[in-house]
């Protein structure tokens, strides 16, 4: 609500030719929030208020805009200002803008960029796709160890205003190694004259450019940094990741296993920018998967079909036993995967893992059995015969579930493979086709069918 009321007072602003005033309220605002708020206007709109932005925010807005938003904004904008734009972006935010947009927009934006800012592009775009080189930044502040804390403070001067963060620093030697790390508040309140070398922390955690970003972001969380150095085959700083990127990270990775876990193909673009065609792609290889191993479960039924029809009460309970056993497996395959996500389940905790399923499935089981009993005795009226079978079934389904969605996860982590393909789809296919077999080997001891 508020937002709306913001966008409505910008829009008069710039209806009523007010930029003064317009610019003057955009410069109190948020970054984020200004991109926010252009992003809910017109073309023409978001190009005017773009354009009356301050010089010193227009980029920083810029990199908070939707890729869209921001291929319009280059395609409107007249090379010098496009290019004022891209010089003044930080390498990583460019970098993450050419991902997404065609060959022909990326291939005009290295045109009209500075050959530093070039230079710094292709830098990163030959690091492997999520990898830690490729979401690094180059923009960051080195420091010799052999320089004074006056001549440190002095190059800070120079160079800060172009880095993505001056809080830490970084150390090196004279072959560009990193050998330690040095925090601004230290150089503040040490005197000018102490050596670098000396005041420096030396225990330094770097990570190296072609580990996955996934285990970058575990790095972050394990030591709770703010921005993390990244360093070659030689222990050479090549860059920095700092945790705004790591955030988008986390976000992309979550999207991922949240995707997989449905039986969605991963895709890199946000729904709405998604066309049908290539929703279609990403989602009919699972369903076409999932609908033929689901021919077991029939194929199950069929083999029963006599049985069934000497004892019909026992259809009725088909769906409900494979539903209780699916989401039962759904929820232990969910827990054991954010588990291992998040680094807290590893391959040796398996026998610790079925050990804690086994009773809580028991546990479940019979909570759900004892009231399922119940209900047969009260509303269904089914016979003891047929009471006991679904019951003891219900019991043995959700114990093989929760079984299944443990064990399938920490083998896959195991084989190499992503666990949150191993989530509810595949495993509540299994679970029903293990459901329908004891739920009629049951029947069959106990009923004599």
């Amino acid at each position: 609500m508020e937002q709306l009321r913001e966008l409505e007072e910008l829009l008069e602003l710039l209806d009523t030719k007010q930029y003064t005033r317009l610019r003057q309220h955009l410069s109190e605002l948020n970054h984020a929030d200004v991109a926010a708020l252009m992003e809910e206007m017109e073309d023409v709109p978001t190009l005017k208020t773009f354009r009356i932005l301050p010089k010193d925010m227009a980029a920083d807005v810029f990199s908070y805009l939707d890729v869209d938003v921001q291929q319009y904004l280059l395609n409107s904008l007249s090379d010098r200002e496009a290019a004022g734009i891209i010089d003044n972006l930080m390498a990583d935010d460019i970098v993450d803008m050419l991902e997404e947009m065609p060959a022909n927009v990326v291939k005009g934006i290295l045109a009209i960029a500075s050959p530093e800012t070039r230079r710094d592009i292709n830098h990163l775009l030959r690091y492997p796709e999520d990898s830690a080189g490729s979401i690094m930044t180059v923009e960051y502040v080195d420091l010799k160890e052999t320089l004074t804390v006056d001549q440190a403070i002095a190059r800070i001067r120079k160079v800060g205003v172009d880095s993505e963060t001056i809080n830490i620093c970084y150390v090196l030697d004279e072959q560009r190694k990193l050998v330690g790390t040095v925090a601004l508040r230290y150089l503040l309140l040490s005197d000018g004259d102490e050596i670098i070398g000396d005041i420096m922390h030396e225990n330094v955690i770097s990570i190296h450019t072609l580990t996955d970003q996934e285990e970058a972001a575990k790095q972050f969380k394990k030591y709770d940094f703010t921005a993390m150095p990244v360093v070659d085959n030689e222990n050479r700083l090549v860059g920095i990741i700092t945790v705004d990127d790591i955030v988008d990270i986390m976000e992309e990775e979550a999207t991922e296993d949240m995707e997989k876990m449905a039986a969605i193909l991963p895709s890199d673009k946000p729904y709405m920018r998604t066309t049908v065609g290539e929703t279609y792609k990403k989602r009919i290889p699972w369903l076409l998967l999932l609908m033929v191993s689901a021919t077991f479960t029939g194929a199950i039924i069929a083999s029963f079909e006599e049985a069934l029809s000497i004892y019909a009460a026992l259809i009725a309970f088909i769906p409900m036993l494979m539903d209780t056993g699916g989401n039962a497996g759904g929820q232990a395959s969910v827990t054991v995967i954010r588990g291992l996500s998040l680094g807290e389940i590893q391959y040796r905790d398996a026998f610790k893992v079925v050990w804690k399923e086994i009773r809580v499935a028991i546990l479940c089981g019979l909570t759900l059995a004892a009231a399922n009993f119940a209900k047969l005795m009260l509303f269904d009226r089914v016979g003891m015969g047929v009471a006991a079978v679904v019951c003891l079934t219900l019991v043995a389904a959700v114990l093989l579930a929760m079984l299944v969605g443990c064990l399938l996860p920490i083998g896959a982590k195991k084989l190499g493979f992503d666990p949150a393909v191993m989530a509810s789809p595949f495993i509540t296919t299994i679970v029903d086709a293990l459901s329908l077999i004891v739920y009629f080997r049951v029947a069959t001891v106990i009923l004599g069918i």
